[in-house]
Order: C-alpha cells, then sequence, then structure tokens
C-alpha cells in the first residue's frame, strides 16, 4: 500500500565523488567571507589535506575560524562555541568529520543567531521549539554512516546516570550543502569504517520499513541496499583503500540520511537514545550490534499480530537485495535478512555493549526508557531488554 499523502526534506544542493571537496571554496563563499570551520581530530591532524582546504579557502577570501571537535557532540560544545563565536560575524559555519562533528556544527549553526543555552530546545528536555534560523551550514562527512549531512536534525548527549541523546530539530536545520567526497573516508579505520557502515545499514532498514515510508524513501532506500550490500565489509576489511567501496558507504550513507529524514527510525535508534545516554557507547556500535535481534524481533512479533502485515513484505524484500537471493517467499526473505546480518556483524569489528559498561543490571532501566519511535510494530519493555541483553 502506498502513502500517498508525504513531504520530502532535503538539503538544497548535494554534490557527491571524488574531488569533491576541492569545490568546498567556491560553494562556502556563496554564503559569506567569515567562516567558523569544525575539523575533526584526524582531519587536524592530516597536514597535507588540511592545509589543501585552507588554501582553498584563501583562495575565494574566506577569513575562517578553525574549531578542533573531539567525542560525541554535547550542550557545554554547542554552548561554549556560541559564545565565543557569537559576535564574530560568523556567515557561515562547515563541518568537516563524521556524524559527531556535522551535528555539532549544525547545532552551533541552528544557536549563533538567537544565543542562549541549546538545551532549551532540545525534544524532551527544554521547553521551546527551535524557531528554524540559523547561520548557512555546510555538511562535509569524513566517514559513511549517520547520514547527518542530509537530516534536519542534530543529536547531542550527556553521558552518565541521569545523561540524555536529545534531538534539536526543525526543518530548516538540514544542511544548506553537502559535500559528500568518498575520497575523505580512505584513511578512515576499520573500526569506525565498520559500526558507521552499519548504523547507515541500520538507517536504511528502519526508515524503508516505517509507517511513514513513501514511494520516495522506499525508492532511495531500495538504491542504497545493494550499494551495502556489495561495500560494507569490504570496505571495513581487503578494500579499504578501493574508491569505489568507499563510495558506495558513502553514497547509502547519503541515503540513510535523507531516509530517516522523511520516513524516521525505529526501536534501535530507541535504544541508541537510551543506551548513549547513559554509556559511552558510539552510536554505530549500538546500531552495528542490535540491528539483527532488533529486526529478527519485530518480524516474530509482525508474524503473530498479522502474517500479511506490509512491513514483513519489506523485510522480505529488503532481505532479497542484500543477500542477493531471488525469493517470492515472505519467510524466505526475512530469513535471508537475519542470515545476512549475522554474517556481515560476524565478520565486521564490532565490539560488545558489555565493553563499554553497560550490564545486565542496568538493562531494565535501559528497556523502559526506550521508545519505539517508527517501529512497524511496537515491542514490550521484555522484548526490547532481550535484544540488549543477547549483546552484551
Amino acid at each position: 500500500m502506498i502513502n500517498e499523502e508525504f513531504s520530502f526534506i532535503s538539503p538544497p544542493k548535494i554534490l557527491f565523488g571524488p574531488g569533491t571537496i576541492e569545490k568546498l571554496g567556491v560553494i562556502a563563499a556563496s554564503f559569506g567571507k567569515q567562516a567558523l570551520v569544525l575539523r575533526s581530530r584526524s582531519m587536524a591532524r592530516n597536514n597535507e589535506r588540511w592545509d589543501g582546504i585552507a588554501r582553498d579557502l584563501a583562495k575565494h577570501s574566506i577569513e575562517f575560524h578553525a574549531l578542533d571537535i573531539h567525542g560525541e557532540p554535547s550542550p557545554e560544545i554547542v554552548d561554549t562555541a556560541v559564545r565565543e563565536y557569537g559576535k564574530a560575524g560568523i556567515e557561515t559555519v562547515i563541518a568537516i568529520g563524521g556524524g559527531s562533528v556535522i551535528d555539532t556544527g549544525k547545532a552551533i549553526s541552528a544557536m549563533l543567531p538567537i544565543g542562549g543555552p541549546v538545551t532549551d530546545y532540545l525534544e524532551g528536555i527544554g521547553g521551546g521549539k527551535h524557531p528554524g534560523t540559523k547561520v548557512p551550514f555546510i555538511a562535509v562527512p569524513t566517514t559513511a554512516g549517520t547520514g547527518s549531512e542530509a537530516s534536519a536534525n542534530t543529536v547531542l548527549s550527556r553521558i552518565g546516570a541521569d545523561g540524555f541523546k536529545k534531538s534539536l530539530r526543525h526543518k530548516n536545520l538540514v544542511p544548506n550543502a553537502a559535500l559528500v567526497d568518498p575520497a575523505l573516508a580512505l584513511s578512515c579505520p576499520a573500526p569506525v569504517t565498520a559500526a558507521c557502515g552499519m548504523d547507515a545499514f541500520t538507517q536504511l532498514l528502519e526508515a524503508y520499513v516505517s509507517p511513514k515510508a513513501s514511494p520516495v524513501t522506499d525508492a532511495l532506500v531500495e538504491s542504497a541496499l545493494p550499494r551495502v550490500r556489495e561495500c560494507l565489509v569490504a570496505a571495513a576489511t581487503n578494500g579499504a583503500a578501493d574508491i569505489a567501496m568507499r563510495a558506495g558507504m558513502a553514497y547509502a550513507a547519503l541515503i540513510s540520511g535523507l531516509a530517516l529524514a522523511n520516513a524516521g527510525l525505529g526501536v534501535v535508534h530507541g535504544l541508541a537514545s537510551s543506551l548513549g545516554g547513559r554509556f559511552a557507547v558510539p552510536h554505530g556500535v549500538v546500531c552495528g550490534t542490535l540491528i539483527g535481534k532488533a529486526a529478527e524481533a519485530t518480524i516474530a512479533a509482525l508474524e503473530t499480530a498479522d502474517p500479511r502485515h506490509p512491513a514483513l513484505v519489506k523485510y522480505a524484500r529488503a532481505g532479497a537485495i542484500i543477500s542477493g537471493k531471488k525469493t517470492a517467499a515472505v519467510s524466505a526473505g526475512c530469513a535471508a535478512l537475519l542470515q545476512t546480518i549475522g554474517i556481515w556483524t560476524k565478520a565486521l569489528p564490532l565490539p560488545r555493549l558489555s565493553e563499554f559498561g553497560v550490564t545486565r543490571g542496568s538493562v531494565e532501566k535501559i528497556a523502559a526508557e526506550t521508545g519505539n519511535r517508527n517501529n512497524p510494530i511496537a515491542l514490550s519493555s521484555g522484548e526490547i531488554a532481550e535484544i540488549v541483553l543477547s549483546q552484551l
């Protein structure tokens, strides 16, 4: 059944392909001459790459402040940057790095025009809704995972017993431009590549089976899943230096961002919020370790509730795509999906949740705090707890 009523959010400009980074200066100059450039630790250490970017910005008469970002994006990092650069006449914010760097830059661009603490506007934390005003924002991903370069929200976290992981969201917060250059991911370490790749896959699958999916998001996801099949394991193992493998995953991540921005996500990302607020577990690790068991639990619940549920057909179709097995039987397609995810997680260097301090004693509270989001069927707290327990 087609969802005939939908809207679609996307960046005004997407540039994709090797060498795209060389167009950063001309894109940035179209927004102004004063920029704040956020960069990841790896970018700061890559003198040759960074020097080339700095020269390109200077060539286009752009004066910039460089801000190095380490670790998960937090309200404190955003508030500090807004205080420091709020009166610097910043006309463009540029983020060059992984999802954490891009999320931080997105939040800074959103808060520079209004000032004040960003927590006032976080979903479930602050009482206000962000008005959508921002400084123009350019996203340049150096990993292939979160799809933040194409989404309209940014996730900030404060880790601890009373921690949280919440979104700052408005349709206007989608980047003004996304420059996706697969060459920037060539030096990405295998564990990061694996976790990011599984994050992208999780976002594709959850958006695909979401009740909010549309013909547009379905078509996009179906264009990206073959890239995951061909490139995910290779990009994180023996094909790490192959630009074609990196390009395939960069495309999958970009599409996952477009898909999640328009169709939403499911219970794995609900767990990413509840787990990520309490433990310093990388977002991609949560997704990579839990998507298999979450899909298995969801499929079982759907089969019990309604064996003809449309989401089962989609799970089966996704299974046929990622396994390369042509099958008309829904049960066979779902089995192929779960089997392929299992093969991937065994082949990839993904740590278990217990390595980050997650214990059996903490699971019950985590499950109770986890929302199903746009999962095609609601899972109980007990079912959610079993998903986490299986990966300790």
